[in-house]
């Protein structure tokens, strides 16, 4: 089995990786989502683990938009498509999706989103937008490195490194603009 994505080694690059920036206008969420599953299905190949039928179905459902979406949500949206699903059968395919790197838990809302680079080891570093909504991962080994070497300093140790920065996006700035 592949090493467990949620050990969060910092990444080499020192450059940030801009994977998940908040979609434009021209954004093709159908071919996201086709990209998404098409890379998860891989993954889990090269891993030797089964993307089942409720795994995927559950990873469409957190992939559907860029907004975090709870569990309770997932839940309702997918008895509304197939049978009827129980809380546990939810929790654990988003459990899987989780130690498979393939999602990420925003703590915060206790919602979870699709993880933009999950073929990468890395921690959570999101931006929330608080006008719609919506959140964007940044993958930075700066970021990492820096909180590292300051937990370092007191003798910290980190077990889970995630970072939520709330605040407005472009397009809901640019909206707030355009009606003053």
């Amino acid at each position: 089995m592949a090493p467990s994505p949620n050990k969060h080694a910092s990444t080499s690059s020192a450059a940030p990786v801009k994977p998940g920036a908040f979609p434009d206008a021209h954004h093709d969420h159908t071919k996201c989502v086709r990209t998404a599953l098409a890379r998860a299905e891989q993954i889990c190949t090269t891993r030797g683990v089964r993307l089942t039928d409720i795994r995927r179905q559950v990873f469409e459902l957190v992939w559907q938009s860029h907004n975090p979406v709870g569990a309770y949500d997932v839940l309702e949206q997918l008895n509304t498509k197939t049978r009827k699903a129980q809380p546990p059968t939810v929790y654990r395919a988003l459990e899987f999706l989780l130690a498979q790197g393939l999602i990420h838990r925003i703590e915060s809302l206790n919602a979870y989103i699709g993880c933009a680079v999950p073929e990468m080891d890395h921690a959570g570093q999101f931006l929330i937008c608080r006008d719609c909504g919506m959140a964007a991962e940044l993958v930075d080994s700066r970021i990492d490195a820096a909180i590292g070497k300051g937990a370092q300093a007191v003798g910290f140790s980190i077990e889970h490194p995630t970072v939520e920065l709330e605040g407005v996006c472009a397009h809901c700035r640019k909206m707030a603009f355009d009606h003053e």
